[in-house]
């Protein structure tokens, strides 16, 4: 069904502000990647098509538009353009001649299609994204060097199966390189997104949707389809990040700092969580039930009802379950969700990530009083207090599925996707959202992104040719 939305969530009313703290809970974070409980999570399976489209069309229609010549003219710019030149070469063309003549064709091809570097169809990790003083660097790559430099040696990707190997080759190569050069040693897994979790699509009529030889057509299910993954990680702390954003290396401080700060508030929570599960424990605490409800209310909005039969029982489902905090940044305009209050079906009004796509009519209204959005910037505690892990699926409010419009040779179609990993897939999740500065968004939607100063080297490092 659709979303009850009451009000944007802001600053201070559902936003915190670690504004006075910073420097503790850096401290916090660092410590608890010390003991290396830390470990990411990339969803890594989608393709670059759409950072391509533009170009794409292009290609089809073979056209020169303003996109291409802009194209042609920034390509020294770009981190994989030494690849591009070294395909062209193959063919024994010229990259430079090419871009003189206004020749798009021969650039866009070697560039985009199966017999060149095939960047159309490639998982988005694997573009080379930046360049600097050591190399050319994949967001793969980027991931890597962030968790070593944050003391973070567990790292998960979900990838495509088809690129599984080639994923774990250039993780092994960085990984020996991070270890040459830092002494840091990093562990990467791999998981793929299995057809369990595909959805029957449908027609813009709501009829099973069939392809010409009449089959049902399944799609994936979206990122919500990764909740099994996520619970299989490594690491009792999480940390859940888009790959697209990485930052170049001269950008990548203010990352560095707000990623320890999300962990450093994630583990006071949890700390303040395991010391009141403690106290409901033991019979005695009187006090225990009535504090533990307090707490709930006050830093998850968890309602005070039933408090008066099974409180202690109550406290205890309440303060027991998956654990995140959640970045927000300030809104810029930026596509995507962000952090509502919503009612739930039992009347209470607590904070969730809402995306755009589950809101309807004048629903949407409120996106344009909404203050902050959700860069998918979050710590994840997985586990419970003894170490074992929380059983994730009891904690999906599995009406949160979201509906969108897609085409399939030609024909529109509505695809169901499963509720989104961070908003319907962790509806019932405690809950808290800290305000992050935009120096931490850094992602690249299109290929043009990358011409952003967050993405190109640093003054002091020269272009290619």
């Amino acid at each position: 069904g659709a979303v009850d939305l009451v009000r944007p969530a802001t600053l201070g009313d559902g936003i915190e502000s670690a504004a006075g703290r910073e420097a503790s809970l850096e401290e916090s974070g660092r410590s608890v990647a010390g003991e290396g409980r830390c470990g990411f999570f990339i969803p890594a399976s989608g393709a670059a098509t759409r950072m391509f489209q533009d170009l794409i069309q292009a290609l089809e229609r073979h056209e020169s538009d303003p996109v291409v010549r802009r194209f042609l003219e920034e390509v020294p710019r770009f981190a994989f353009s030494e690849a591009l030149s070294a395909e062209l070469e193959r063919r024994g063309l010229s990259l430079e001649r090419l871009r003189a003549s206004v020749d798009a064709t021969p650039i866009l091809e070697a560039l985009l299609t199966p017999g060149g570097l095939d960047y159309a169809r490639l998982p988005k990790a694997l573009i080379p994204f930046h360049r600097d003083g050591d190399g050319v660097h994949t967001a793969l790559e980027e991931h890597l060097e962030d968790a070593a430099a944050l003391g973070i040696s567990l790292l998960h990707f979900t990838v495509p199966p088809e690129h599984a190997a080639r994923f774990a080759a250039i993780a092994g190569e960085r990984t020996a390189a991070v270890a040459r050069r830092t002494g840091a040693i990093l562990k990467s897994s791999f998981s793929g997104q299995g057809p369990e979790g595909d959805c029957i699509a449908a027609t813009p009529e709501g009829e099973p949707f069939r392809d010409a030889e009449g089959r049902l057509l399944f799609r994936p299910g979206g990122h919500g389809a990764l909740l099994a993954n996520l619970a299989e990680c490594e690491g009792d702390l999480v940390f859940l990040k888009n790959v697209d954003n990485v930052a170049a290396s001269h950008h990548k401080q203010p990352t560095y700092q707000w990623v320890l700060r999300v962990f450093g508030r994630l583990a006071e929570l949890e700390g303040e969580i395991a010391r009141r599960l403690e106290r409901l424990d033991d019979p005695s605490d009187d006090d225990a039930p009535k504090e533990a409800l307090r707490f709930a209310a006050d830093v998850f909005h968890h309602s005070g009802r039933s408090a008066e039969r099974g409180a202690r029982e109550r406290a205890r489902d309440l303060l027991d379950r998956p654990l995140r905090v959640c970045g927000m940044v300030p809104n810029t305009g930026e596509p995507g969700g962000g952090p509502f209050w919503v009612r739930d079906r039992d009347g209470e009004v607590r904070p969730q990530i809402i995306e755009a796509a589950q809101m309807i009519g004048v629903q949407r209204e409120a996106l344009s009083r909404a203050t902050h959005f959700n860069p998918v910037f979050m710590a994840c505690a997985l586990r419970d207090r003894r170490g074992r892990r929380h059983d994730l699926t009891r904690f999906v409010d599995h009406e949160a599925v979201i509906v969108t419009s897609k085409s399939q040779d030609g024909r529109e179609l509505l695809a169901l996707e499963r509720p989104g990993l961070w908003n319907g897939s962790m509806a019932e999740w405690n809950t808290v959202f800290l305000e992050v500065p935009a120096e931490t968004f850094t992602p690249v939607k299109t290929v043009f992104d990358l011409l952003r100063p967050e993405h190109q080297p640093s003054s002091s490092t020269s272009l290619w040719w």
